[in-house]
């Protein structure tokens, strides 16, 4: 894997099918390793209808659970029983009672503080990778999900705020957000989200618009600056897309 790619825009009707689609494309990652794979989930409401499909049939009889271990890419610092937990939500939907327990990862969020939980969660993910430094020919992650938020960022990597500049440290802690809920977040950085064979953005719904017309006219947000070092995709159905753009720069 070399340099990261310009994104592959895909536009669906609805937000149905874009999940339909998203959900093809996840079994095409798992599809493409015959040995351990790894996913990295993200939060917020976008992968919900992605989660739903996953958890119910025909999908779930089609993975191999015994070799997909599951990440995060952020987290907010509540307790993992916490509504606004973005990993509950996940185990809730679709991988408590079909993942095995030990290939569920979850960001701590009983540490002392948010960087404590983000020092816990980079250790997790070094060693699972084998390595304190990451090769591009060897990707932590067969695929990364992510959304973007409506002040355009993405994970917990907010705009003018010190995490999106971080370049060494693998997880980082956020000690406030840039939008609601306004609670501390850990994070992964932009070079540990990168480390993947795909990077699949989901943007569903009207209320995406704005943001999207900003972020496809070029503006640097964290949603643009996040890339794969393999293929970056922008999968979006028709109520986001802005009139008259074709695509991220």
């Amino acid at each position: 894997m070399a340099t990261a790619e310009q994104p592959k825009l895909i536009v669906e009707a609805d937000a149905g099918a874009l999940a339909q689609t998203a959900a093809e494309r996840v079994m095409a990652r798992i599809a493409a390793n015959p040995a351990r794979i790894a996913i990295c989930l993200t939060g917020g409401s976008s992968p919900k209808k992605l989660y739903q499909l996953l958890g119910g049939a025909p999908w779930r009889g089609r993975i191999p659970w015994d070799r997909v271990h599951w990440f995060i890419g952020d987290e907010r610092f509540v307790s993992e029983s916490d509504p606004l937990n973005n990993m509950a939500v996940a185990r809730a939907t679709f991988l408590d009672g079909n993942a095995p327990a030990g290939h569920i990862h979850p960001i701590p969020t009983i540490a002392d503080n948010p960087d404590r939980g983000a020092e816990a969660y980079e250790r997790e993910l070094q060693a699972f990778y084998g390595s304190e430094s990451l090769d591009p020919a060897r990707p932590l992650f067969d695929l990364v999900l992510m959304g973007a938020g409506p002040d355009g960022h993405t994970a917990s990597l907010f705009p003018g705020f010190p995490a999106i500049e971080e370049t060494e440290r693998w997880v980082v802690g956020v000690p406030k957000a840039n939008v609601t809920p306004f609670v501390p977040r850990i994070s992964l950085t932009l070079p540990v989200l990168a480390s993947c064979r795909e990077m699949l953005f989901q943007i569903a719904g009207h209320d995406k618009q704005p943001i999207l017309t900003r972020l496809f006219n070029g503006e640097t947000l964290p949603a643009l600056r996040a890339r794969s070092n393999g293929e970056t995709v922008w999968l979006v159905d028709q109520a986001a897309l802005p009139e008259g753009i074709r695509g991220p720069r």
